[in-house]
Formats: C-alpha cells, sequence, structure tokens
C-alpha cells in the first residue's frame, strides 16, 4: 500500500512537471504520502496528528491533500509528532 501512494505521487508529480507547476508541489504531496503511510501505521487519527502538532484537524487535512508550502516549523512539527525524518539536509560548516 505505501509503494502504491508513492507511485500515486510520483506519477502526480510528472504531471506536474509536464504542466509546469511549482517545484514545491511535488515535495509537498511526497510528504503527504509519507504522513498518511506513518499514520495508518501508528492508527493515528488526523485529529490526534493535529493535537501532537498544536494545529487544526482541517489544516492537518490540507496538508494531507499534498498541496501546502510547507514552513521548516511545519516540517519539524511533523518530524516530532509521527517519530520520522522528512528534513535530511547535511549543511556543512
Amino acid at each position: 500500500m505505501a509503494e502504491e501512494k508513492i507511485d500515486n505521487a510520483l506519477g502526480e508529480v510528472k504531471n506536474i512537471m509536464e504542466n509546469k507547476r511549482e517545484d514545491w508541489v511535488c515535495h509537498s504531496q511526497a510528504i503527504a504520502a509519507t504522513m498518511s503511510d506513518r499514520m495508518e501505521e501508528l492508527g493515528m487519527t488526523q485529529r490526534v496528528l493535529a493535537e501532537k502538532m498544536n494545529c487544526t484537524q482541517q489544516y492537518v487535512s490540507k496538508v494531507l491533500k499534498g498541496r501546502e508550502n510547507l514552513s521548516l516549523e511545519t516540517l519539524c512539527k511533523i518530524e516530532n509528532a509521527l517519530g520520522i525524518k522528512i528534513l535530511q539536509a547535511r549543511i556543512n560548516k
């Protein structure tokens, strides 16, 4: 099921790229698919995730549609609430 969601997200990404939409949408959709998979693994509802992220269930729903331009703060909240890593950039000083 997880692979199917990712394949669907990637298929949509391809369509978006062909339609010359903004690149961030591709990332938003991949994050949404990852979130959905993890929520399913944990048996977590949108309401519970919203409580853990200190936001509304409506906002979580919007994020899970894969069309939200997410801030770094929101990405960190998602990571902490779901126990996953989204931001994995390695910054050398």
